[in-house]
């Protein structure tokens, strides 16, 4: 049975629990690192004393051959010139020949001496079988035991029948100075194993201190590779890797890895999805990215808090960032990312819910002051100024109503228009919408969401231009829509324009972008950025306009204007909606539509 669990520490006392644990239980095959190291380094050790030796072997053979030619090539010289030699092969008479081989070679210590006369005939050697026997043809491959003959051409030379072997032939020169034989000395180099023999004693002494080295030096490696693995073995490590990389491949979550430079050290695939960096690799600094600066800003810390809330296309993240330390030094940090784009849909559109509910509390609250009006005139028996009052009552509400539905054909505009009156009506406020506002119904099944994407657009905007008139300070306060189709240029769409202003403070310059980046987020009141109270209204106001291909732009300065764009999907450019056929005029006061600013915060 595997018991598993997991807290929430730092990471330095997460690593070392687990680690302990891992040792304890595989404390056999801890130790077959050391083993394995000692093992190669003595094979190291073996393969480099070998190489040694070949070389040692190598560099002495040459000394030999050099050395050993030039002492032979002496040696042969001396027994040519020897009178006694040169009368035996003169006279033919041979008997003093081997005698004179014999002490040459105890002299110089030769392994052999082999005397040659004119007619390539061995007359001393010290294999008896050899004296008397004619020597191999002229250009055949010598031996280490018989001489080549090559002297009889009377050059000396030296030659080396085999890496061991060195043979040195001097010419026999009568007083004629003529070649009556030939004198050849030979030696051999003693074997590798007499070589060690000869010297044990440095030999030993060599090869112990060449393993005392390898094994004191596998130890200490063992020792240092087993401190930087935290005491894991190498099949251990590669399990850790493996279980790594599916635990990465399998989260849902985004994970991203930045090292102390801000440069990118891990991104799983979740996270290359959420923040769209597909051919992001390691290594690579955050700021090279092309992100906007608020997402860089979270990334690198320079943003801190938990839970900060990042808009990447047309997604709502939620990232938290947790420094990373070894040994109490920073190293990095891991950033963790999470897709709030649906919950942030649902709870905007529960705030929008919470929004209709106060709309209609708003009208609740104004017919019940109606009612308690009507009431008092009714008990004071003033009945003709009861049915004047109602006669207005119902003259301002028809109005209002006939206007919006004449204009706007889409029944939940329509609808949010008049329920937004109500609201506005009970701020203080006055809810106006354009003479020239035309916004024609479009089908259901040729764009099923159109409807629901702009009550969220217009809704969104108004909710915004309200909150800004109701926090200036003083002057008047108005807020006008305008509703519109337009073809748009090169691709001929149909395009819903949805226009919002306001009597407003406005949108300060440099805050064009801005306005709509701040997600969740309040801190921008904290920080005094002059964008107080920003929501995520705004930010998903213009999401959903850019999923349909649009845009959402602010025009900064005192007065700004919000201008939604929003594409129609369905049929092929050509289907020209049909705007309403009746236009009732903006019965609100208020000033000219050429004299409206916007501005207001979300």
């Amino acid at each position: 049975m595997v018991v598993v669990v997991v807290s929430v520490t730092p990471v330095g006392v997460c690593r070392a629990t687990l680690l302990g644990v891992t040792a304890t239980g595989r404390r056999g095959q801890r130790r077959s690192l050391a083993r394995q190291f000692l093992g190669w380094q003595l094979g190291i050790v073996v393969l480099l004393l070998v190489a040694v030796a070949g070389l040692a072997l190598v560099q002495s053979n040459a000394a030999f051959q050099d050395t050993q030619g030039r002492r032979m090539l002496t040696l042969a010289e001396d027994v040519a010139a020897t009178d006694a030699v040169r009368q035996a092969l003169t006279s033919g008479r041979y008997g003093p020949l081997p005698v004179v081989a014999i002490s040459a070679r105890n002299v110089s210590g030769a392994d052999q001496i082999v005397i040659v006369d004119a007619d390539r005939v061995v007359r001393a050697s010290p294999d008896p079988d050899l004296v008397g026997a004619p020597l191999a043809p002229a250009g055949s491959t010598p031996t280490s035991d018989v001489p080549t003959g090559a002297g009889l051409s009377g050059h000396s030379s030296i030659y080396y029948p085999d890496w061991r072997t060195v043979v040195a032939e001097v010419p026999v020169i009568s007083d004629r100075s003529a070649v009556i034989g030939t004198v050849a000395a030979q030696v051999r180099a003693p074997s590798l194993l007499t070589g060690i023999a000869e010297a044990p004693a440095q030999t030993a002494a060599l090869l112990a201190v060449a393993l005392v080295l390898g094994v004191v030096g596998s130890l200490l490696l063992a020792r240092r590779v087993r401190r930087q693995t935290l005491g894991l073995e190498p099949a251990e490590i590669v399990e850790l890797v493996q279980r790594r990389e599916a635990m990465l491949l399998g989260v849902k979550e985004g994970v991203v890895g930045l090292d102390a430079e801000h440069r990118i050290t891990l991104l799983n695939p979740a996270a290359r999805q959420l923040l769209e960096l597909p051919e992001a690799e390691p290594g690579a600094r955050v700021d090279s990215l092309g992100l906007d600066r608020r997402l860089c800003d979270v990334l690198t810390g320079r943003v801190d808090g938990e839970d900060q809330v990042v808009l990447r296309g047309t997604r709502v993240l939620v990232l938290n960032r947790m420094p990373v330390g070894v040994a109490g030094e920073p190293v990095g940090a891991v950033v963790t990312l999470r897709d709030r784009t649906e919950l942030a849909l649902l709870e905007h559109r529960l705030d929008t819910s919470r929004h209709l509910t106060d709309t209609l509390r708003a009208q609740a609250h104004e017919f019940t002051n109606r009612l308690h009006t009507i009431a008092g005139l009714t008990e004071l028996g003033e009945y003709d100024e009861v049915r004047r009052f109602v006669a207005g009552l119902v003259t301002s509400s028809d109005a209002w109503r006939t206007d919006v539905t004449s204009r706007v054909r889409d029944a939940a505009c329509a609808a949010l228009l008049v329920a937004k009156a109500s609201l506005a009506g009970e701020r203080g406020v006055e809810l106006q919408l354009t003479d020239d506002s035309a916004l024609p119904s479009v089908p259901p099944d040729r764009d099923p969401v159109l409807s629901t994407d702009l009550v969220t657009v217009l809704g969104n905007l108004v909710d915004n231009a309200l909150d800004a008139v109701t926090a200036a300070p003083a002057g008047p306060r108005w807020v006008r829509v305008e509703l519109g189709t337009e073809r748009e240029p090169g691709t001929g769409r149909d395009v819903v324009r949805v226009t919002v202003a306001d009597s407003g403070p406005g949108v300060a310059a440099g805050l064009v972008e801005t306005v709509f980046q701040r997600g969740f987020s309040t801190k921008a009141t904290e920080r005094g950025d002059g964008v107080p109270g920003r929501g995520l209204g705004l930010a998903l106001a213009r999401q959903v306009c850019l999923r349909r291909g649009g845009s959402l732009t602010v025009r900064e300065g005192a007065g700004a204007v919000f201008t939604a764009l929003l594409p129609v999907a369905g049929p092929a450019p050509g289907v020209v909606l049909d705007p309403p056929s009746e236009a009732v005029s903006d019965i609100r006061p208020g000033p000219a539509k050429d004299s409206v600013s916007s501005g207001g915060s979300a």
